[in-house]
């Protein structure tokens, strides 16, 4: 995969029956979506391909990222059906394919937590109010969370246009920044809807405890 020809070793590995040998999560999930699935693998292969013909370095961690990705959400919306957090579920659905893949092939550890990391930005991306999107922005695994959010968004993966508010995000002023969270935060309370307002918990006032009126002129 990492002396040019990495989209063509996909090819024959898929030929010769021996991608599933390999990676059978991910061959599952080919079988399952192929279009999507083949169209990620294709297009992570592809980009590893141009960046070594163009002499740039290459991370083995993102390559594995991609190829085990379209296994991960499954696991993780399983997870989370048995009420576990999106990003515990994540971490936990992570850990679990990572450790599956690692019986197959060797994976060195300085790759495994990277490919944990990446995965675990796709969680957080969406998650922008406040401070968030700036902390973001800072984290050292921001760049290559957000390549493969686009990588994502590239095989035909729906993320409600977060790619393109993420790449403006980056190249806007920092006012321009802040308006950005503010219509954010603007659309999420008209998702929400108006909120109902209370009833109040004050009875109405009966009659008295003697159980009658008194009459007037008393």
């Amino acid at each position: 995969f990492l002396a040019g020809y990495a989209v063509y070793t996909y090819e024959l590995l898929v030929d010769y029956g021996l991608f599933g040998q390999l990676f059978p999560a991910s061959a599952a999930a080919l079988k399952k979506d192929p279009d999507y699935t083949d169209q990620l693998f294709r297009t992570a292969l592809g980009n590893t391909d141009l960046r070594i013909q163009q002499g740039k370095t290459v991370t083995p961690a993102f390559l594995f990222a991609a190829l085990l990705w379209p296994a991960l959400p499954a696991r993780v919306q399983k997870l989370q059906d048995r009420g576990m957090p999106p990003i515990p579920a994540m971490q936990e659905a992570a850990h679990e394919l990572i450790s599956e893949q690692c019986q197959l092939i060797a994976v060195p550890k300085r790759f495994t937590l990277p490919i944990r990391e990446i995965w675990d930005m796709q969680e957080r991306l969406p998650r922008r109010s406040g401070k968030r999107a700036d902390m973001l922005l800072e984290n050292p695994r921001f760049r290559a969370g957000y390549d493969f959010l686009l990588l994502r968004e590239s095989a035909g993966e729906p993320t409600g246009g977060l790619g393109d508010w993420w790449t403006d995000y980056q190249d806007c002023s920092d006012s321009e920044r802040r308006t950005m969270i503010r219509d954010l935060s603007s659309q999420e309370s008209s998702t929400d809807g108006p909120r109902k307002r209370k009833r109040s918990s004050r009875r109405k006032r009966g009659p008295s405890a003697d159980g009658a009126a008194k009459p007037s002129g008393e």
